[in-house]
């Protein structure tokens, strides 16, 4: 968890908005918006196309956008980023600190598998992390520099046509009462307010468009026009890495959801079983616990396919004997679990299974002594690798006298990924943020070392060949003492896992 002295809150004091101002600002002059349209609002007795107090109170308290989270936070979010707009304005120089910046961040449009049939819709994390708001086609413009309380939320007018197929939208009056954001236009007037902002810096990501009509449409007549935009993703990311005690929460709920959903298929697993039906199980557990989703597709392998990294075809017999490796987490309310346990489906590890097993978990505990501040992902991958080619050594699959570098590049085709990612809204979050960088009490990550052997390596011992074992869990930085294990309740000691898979 955070201190109460974090980063989050100690600038965030000092910056709280001014509620009112006579007049409004000249964008929602340009707009016709009357200075009483900015009063608070109460949330409308109506769903809203998102959870809110009124419509889920068992989910949303008063005052939060989404369920943990405050408008206040939200806010400071978006004061801290303008700060760090500021900052970086600052360290350009003349002429790009003079003048006004402007940030903007798009939602993500809805996505089509086929004619009119939409994927379920997933927002643009960035834009979620400002806003709370959870609709497609919408917009944040948000001033960087001048004046860092303010921030302009456009949305999808209400229109009884499409939300008789799609559902409610929040409309203007929804959105405000929501998220806290006062100033909220429909997302037909974004081009207008941009195209008043003559001579404005622009921070924008416009490589990669969240939102390919909104940009073609309201967006590319400004970049046009005006200086190329500055990349506002490495800001947006720093942020995000550093987590509020309120989003530890979250994902402490999803960490609990998930491990709980591991015992549970381990339970499932009784000799000869399908891994589409693993799969399903935990699927079916992780919903029906509250998770919103699973956070990516699984990882369901048997046997040697636990030696394919991101095997997902999950449909294949685990035998009565073998090893099934389970790579999964969930989504809860916008923030993530990823957590790897290997087992045997029969509920007994063989000598051979719990020798590797024991090997990764060693590794995987001295791995995670390590996660404390000031230490990076790549010095804790460094040292992930020296441990296991240690192993590798003792477990006779490398000779005895084979040299410490030697015993490296081996660790290296023995476990060919990171130790570990960063973790948060996103599965691999902000992937800006370099590893090498030191860890900051707030930030979480994965630890997940592993070996695997595939079934046709003559070089290792026959009895180890079309093994492969991983073990991760979710880690929260601390200021002192030990890492929070986020993932702790999944069984993870040999004794632990053989027993949560006889419980069926």
């Amino acid at each position: 968890m955070l201190s109460p002295a974090c980063s989050f809150t100690r600038s965030a004091v000092r910056l709280l908005p001014r509620r009112t101002r006579a007049g409004g600002c000249a964008w929602c002059r340009h707009i016709s918006v009357k200075p009483g349209d900015l009063k608070p609002k109460t949330v409308p007795p109506r769903y809203l196309g998102q959870p809110s107090p009124f419509t889920h109170p068992h989910l949303v308290k008063h005052g939060e956008v989404t369920p943990g989270l405050t408008q206040t936070e939200f806010e400071l979010r978006r004061q801290k980023l303008a700060l760090l707009i500021e900052a970086h304005t600052d360290k350009l120089g003349p002429p790009a600190s003079s003048g006004n910046h402007v940030a903007v961040v798009l939602s993500h449009p809805i996505r089509y598998m086929t004619n009119d049939i939409p994927y379920p819709f997933h927002q643009n994390q960035d834009f979620l992390y400002l806003t709370g708001f959870l609709e497609p086609d919408s917009a944040l413009v948000l001033y960087g520099r001048t004046r860092p309380d303010q921030a302009i939320l456009f949305v999808p007018r209400r229109d009884p046509g499409r939300e008789l197929w799609d559902g409610p939208r929040a409309g203007r009056d929804g959105a405000a009462a929501l998220t806290g954001i006062e100033r909220v236009h429909s997302t037909e007037e974004l081009g207008l307010v941009l195209k008043s902002l003559k001579g404005t810096q622009l921070w924008y990501d416009s490589s990669q468009p969240a939102h390919s009509r909104l940009h073609q449409t309201h967006i590319l007549p400004t970049l046009e026009a005006g200086p190329a935009p500055r990349s506002l993703r490495p800001l947006i990311h720093s942020l995000r890495a550093i987590k509020s005690p309120a989003e530890v929460s979250l994902m402490r709920e999803a960490g609990r959801i998930t491990a709980q959903a591991f015992r549970r298929t381990m339970a499932l697993s009784q000799g000869d079983v399908d891994e589409s039906v693993l799969f399903a199980k935990f699927d079916f557990e992780n919903r029906i616990h509250g998770a919103n989703f699973l956070a990516y597709p699984p990882v369901v392998a048997g046997g040697n396919r636990a030696n394919t990294l991101h095997y997902i075809n999950n449909n294949q017999i685990v035998k009565d004997g073998e090893l099934v490796l389970l790579d999964g987490g969930c989504e809860y309310f916008g923030y993530v679990s990823d957590i790897t346990r290997t087992w045997p489906v029969n509920g007994q590890f063989s000598a051979a299974q719990a020798e590797l097993y024991e090997a990764v978990l060693e590794v995987q505990r001295s791995c995670l002594s390590l996660c404390s501040p000031g230490v990076s992902l790549d010095h804790i991958y460094s040292s992930m690798l020296a441990l296991l080619g240690r192993q590798l050594r003792r477990l006779g699959i490398l000779r005895a006298d084979t040299s410490d570098s030697d015993a490296l590049k081996a660790a290296r085709r023995f476990c060919p990924h990171h130790v570990g990612h960063y973790l948060g809204m996103d599965v691999h979050d902000t992937p800006d943020l370099s590893r090498s960088q030191p860890l900051q009490p707030g930030m979480v990550i994965t630890i997940e070392p592993g070996l695997y052997i595939c079934e046709d390596n003559d070089q290792a011992p026959e009895h180890f060949r079309g093994l492969g074992v991983r073990i991760e869990d979710d880690v929260v930085i601390r200021e002192k003492g030990a890492p929070l294990i986020l993932s702790s309740g999944a069984p993870k000691t040999v004794a632990d896992v053989e027993k949560a898979c006889g419980m069926g």
